[in-house]
């Protein structure tokens, strides 16, 4: 691909995407249809997607960037059943996968069948967090899709290699050695991307230059995966441990410049991203069809219906047992974690939809792997179908199942304002303390109170308050304190304020009072606030 067709390709990407924002359609279902269309235009050179950029250079930061946003307490609350997808289901799909293969198709070899199973066994996590985070859907099953193609794609990864392996060399392995190598690449890929992560803690707190920061924040995915790629472990997991790591620190961690300027940055490497990756899917129809042959259209229909159809199939056979055999089985679990009601495993079993990670799996197979045209054909008609199928409908059988959340952003901004109301007051008791020790002129005092008071008034308006409760005069807030030397009192005492709000926000995300969500909304006001002052510390 040439430096002047990628221009034109974001190009495409940043007019898509905006034009379907603007008439409420999903931007990916439509980068993809205009890929299939483009695919074919004449005089458009013919465009093949390189495996290698996508594994390495793509993959790695929309990974890392969801994993930064990630919520780590629900991620960790929900591990049993996010490792009982990204694990089980996804080894169970590979077999079921390969065994429907074989079946369909008897001339495929064993190992040949296995790494098509391996390839279209993970959902992508591409698809599902661009496609599921613009629903209303409940926070538990948003997690759980979210956790899932965050770690999924490290089991079908190692499985994938084995199986290529086993086709290459006419061999096969045990399942004992194939146990081994999951596990020792599993814990390779989490040790490297941990000690990288706690590396650039240690480094980062001893910074205080936003634009370098933040230029380690775009190299750290590239850091974390390709070592681990080097020692034989699973890149992607690293890059998974290291981003799960890093947000976690990232309130206490970070500067509230180097936040602001990461969020704006992460947010616009992923929109471009996401938006190539779907276009590209679209394009890939041509150099798909033509890795075709000696089969007919018959057969391949039949295959391809056959596997699309245990993809999906054997998701729904799995997560309904995997949601209440557990419960069933324990008492423990049943009173810790009440079983849900069936239509949260429907919606989870509905949400698996495929994308560019088993594509570009697909065309990485060696040249000499026995059937790999039929591979990358089959390969391609499971994303399409699971992303074009399940993806377009999601939204209707979130509606059809009363899983729509609509009360989620009202529950939110109450949280908001409970966290918002608590840390004003910190900062009142702060300000009464401040003006105890030390000798505060009146003007600079009440214009702190008066900035403090008003936002306490505004939460407490949010919650539906009492007339007569929490409310301040508005007199307070005198106009006198532009004087240059009040001004810079008051902006110093302000960033103190800012600071101990700060701390109390931090207090309180630690003793779980507030969410993930939360947490970044008040701390985004707060960074926004110290940044008007010339402040930026942690």
């Amino acid at each position: 691909m040439t430096l002047e067709l990628l221009v034109v390709l974001l190009a495409v990407v940043a007019l898509l995407s905006g034009a379907a924002r603007r008439v409420g359609i999903p931007a990916p279902f439509v980068l993809v249809i205009t890929g299939l269309a483009l695919g074919y235009l004449p005089g458009l050179p013919r465009v093949e997607l390189d495996p290698h950029v996508v594994l390495v250079l793509v993959i790695p930061p929309l990974l890392y960037a969801a994993a930064l946003s990630t919520a780590f307490a629900d991620f960790r609350d929900n591990l049993r059943p996010i490792a009982l997808l990204s694990v089980g289901l996804v080894l169970v799909t590979a077999f079921a996968v390969g065994a429907v293969a074989k079946a369909v198709v008897p001339d495929l070899p064993w190992a040949a069948a296995l790494a098509l199973g391996a390839i279209v066994a993970p959902p992508d996590a591409i698809s599902a967090t661009s496609i599921a985070r613009r629903l209303a859907l409940p926070r538990r099953v948003l997690t759980i899709l979210e956790g899932e193609s965050l770690l999924n794609d490290a089991t079908a990864l190692v499985a994938y290699r084995i199986a290529v392996a086993a086709a290459l060399v006419g061999g096969s392995t045990t399942l004992t050695g194939a146990a081994g190598d999951f596990v020792l690449s599993a814990a390779g890929g989490a040790a490297v991307g941990f000690a990288l992560a706690f590396t650039l803690a240690t480094l980062r707190r001893r910074l205080d230059d936003p634009l370098l920061e933040n230029a380690l924040s775009l190299l750290t995915p590239f850091a974390a995966y390709l070592p681990a790629e080097q020692l034989g472990a699973s890149g992607v997991l690293s890059v998974v441990v290291a981003g799960l790591y890093l947000g976690r620190r990232a309130p206490s961690l970070l500067s509230s410049t180097t936040r602001l300027q990461g969020q704006a940055l992460w947010a616009m490497v992923t929109f471009l991203l996401e938006g190539f990756v779907f276009l590209m899917i679209g394009l890939q129809l041509p150099t798909v069809v033509d890795q075709l042959s000696g089969r007919s259209m018959g057969q391949l229909a039949g295959a391809a219906a056959a596997v699309s159809a245990t993809v999906i199939v054997v998701r729904f056979a799995w997560v309904f047992p995997a949601t209440y055999l557990p419960r069933r089985l324990s008492r423990r679990l049943r009173a810790r974690d009440p079983a849900p009601p069936w239509q949260a495993p429907a919606l989870i079993s509905w949400a698996g939809m495929r994308g560019v990670v088993s594509l570009a799996a697909a065309f990485a197979l060696p040249k000499q792997m026995p059937d790999r045209g039929l591979i990358l054909f089959l390969t391609f008609c499971v994303i399409l179908v699971t992303l074009l199928l399940q993806g377009l409908t999601l939204p209707w059988v979130v509606h059809r199942l009363g899983l729509d959340d609509a009360g989620a952003a009202e529950r939110t901004e109450r949280a908001v304002a409970v966290a918002d109301h608590h840390i004003a007051r910190t900062g009142l008791m702060e300000l009464e303390r401040i003006q105890a020790e030390r000798a505060v002129p009146d003007s600079v005092g009440d214009e702190l109170r008066g900035h403090l008071e008003e936002r306490v008034r505004r939460a407490h308006a949010i919650l539906g308050g009492c007339p007569g409760e929490d409310e301040y005069d508005d007199g307070a807030r005198v106009e006198d304190a532009s004087a240059l030397g009040d001004a810079v009192i008051l902006n110093e005492l302000r960033s103190e304020l800012v600071q101990a709000e700060r701390a109390e926000l931090l207090r309180l995300y630690e003793h779980r009072d507030i969410d993930d969500e939360v947490l970044r909304t008040v701390q985004q006001q707060l960074d926004v606030e110290e940044l008007s002052l010339g402040g930026g510390a942690p």
